[in-house]
């Protein structure tokens, strides 16, 4: 029988970044070192808050299957308005939480279309432009082309002309993206490049 050892930190660092959307080599590291599933990378990111944040659902579904808990961010990304609900309920505060590198929690059902899931989150006091000058959710919906998203987020009060922290606007988001439909709703709401 084959000793395991533990991974480097370069591994768990190569673990977390393709947790960001490359299920393939994931799964290869994770047979070689399964401790990676909760590992954490030098710049303080878990796997799961990497799938969370580019809502892979495929990445998110697999480090759960492999015994990672479930937190508000993948129960959102999952729709599972039922277990975000009772995050809520155990936590009010969790309406205001961050992910990985200060993502606000309404990133999260902007990216992934969750818009019922917004609604709670506001009810219990999430903030539609939370994040400005990193990623607010209206820069999410907008570089993942979620249009009911951006919609809803712009209709709950979100600033068309909020910064990211690169200085870009949802609008110049979307235009990068080829969301046309995007650029033009957000044009509506006096949204600029």
């Amino acid at each position: 029988m084959a000793e395991t050892q533990e991974p480097s930190q370069e591994i768990v660092d190569e673990f977390v970044g393709v947790a960001h959307g490359d299920l393939k080599r994931l799964k290869e590291l994770v047979a070689a070192y399964p401790s990676l599933v909760t590992a954490n990378a030098s710049w303080n990111e878990t796997p799961l808050s990497a799938a969370t944040q580019v809502g892979d659902r495929s990445i998110v579904e697999f480090l759960l299957a492999q015994g990672v808990a479930m937190d508000i961010f993948a129960a959102t990304i999952l729709g599972l308005t039922d277990q975000v609900v009772a995050f809520l309920t155990a936590d009010p505060g969790l309406a205001q939480a961050t992910g990985a590198h200060g993502i606000p929690i309404m990133w999260y059902p902007a990216i992934s279309g969750h818009l019922e899931i917004a609604e709670i989150l506001v009810r219990y006091g999430a903030d539609v432009n939370a994040g400005a000058g990193g990623n607010t959710a209206l820069h999410g919906a907008a570089l993942f082309g979620q249009i009911g998203a951006v919609a809803w987020l712009l209709a709950h009060g979100a600033v068309a002309n909020a910064q990211n922290y690169e200085g870009k606007t949802a609008l110049a988001l979307a235009s990068e993206r080829g969301h046309a439909a995007i650029v033009d709703l957000l044009r509506q709401y006096g949204g600029t490049e």
